[in-house]
């Protein structure tokens, strides 16, 4: 799973920058975010691409007059899943494909559910990288809301060692044209990024825990592919 995301760096724009997008200075810039906070992707629609601050959460319910996160965990959505006709993630892998540009990302590893490290994972200073993810549009009232989810991949034998349950789709730059292009919706051309694969560096730094970051130990530095 992808636990959590770190958006907390200006070079984080530069995706904004090489994309074209058309709002770059609605871009959130946060260290610490947790599933059902706002996170901003990036979309392609009519063929324009901008930011939407999207809950990171892709399924909601409306309750006490508002949207908000469906009871049903919808923060990540299983690449096993993305084909399943009925499952969550289906049309939206189809149709509502989105790039969600970070410094980094969070993982916890568990044992007999609990927590035993928590680390993170950054690239190169002054670099980004853009994770897959799908989103939804709900209609509320007179407002258009947003809910994204990021997809989830088996474990990278690279980085097993420190989170043995799954990674996240890291979408390679050459890539992302075609992924963001909703006209694209033969998703048999998406199936080789469906299989772990790190397409730039990673330093992977434990943390005492994720809201006050303290640093555990020295960085580890894992290769690309």
């Amino acid at each position: 799973m992808c636990g959590r995301l770190n958006t907390y760096a200006r070079s984080v724009s530069k995706a904004s920058q090489e994309l074209n997008v058309l709002n770059p200075h609605e871009q959130i810039f946060k260290r610490f975010i947790k599933a059902t906070d706002d996170v901003s992707i990036i979309v392609e629609a009519n063929q324009q691409r901008y930011l939407d601050n999207a809950i990171w959460w892709l399924l909601l319910d409306k309750q006490d007059q508002k949207m908000v996160p469906s009871k049903y965990t919808s923060f990540n959505t299983r690449y096993d899943k993305l084909n399943v006709p009925r499952a969550a993630g289906y049309q939206a892998f189809r149709k509502n494909r989105c790039l969600i540009p970070v410094k980094g990302f969070g993982e916890t590893e568990f044992v007999n559910k609990k927590p035993i490290h928590y680390v993170d994972f950054t690239v190169e200073e002054g670099e980004y990288i853009c994770l897959g993810g799908l989103y939804k549009q709900w209609q509320y009232d007179d407002k258009l809301i947003t809910s994204c989810s990021v997809i989830t991949l088996p474990p990278h034998q690279k980085l097993a060692h420190i989170h043995s349950k799954a990674s996240p789709l890291i979408v390679p730059k050459h890539r992302y044209n075609d992924w963001l292009n909703p006209s694209k919706q033969d998703v048999d051309e998406f199936s080789d990024l469906l299989t772990p694969n790190l397409p730039t560096k990673l330093y992977a730094q434990k943390v005492d825990k994720p809201s006050t970051y303290k640093a555990v130990g020295d960085i580890e530095v894992i290769q690309a592919d």
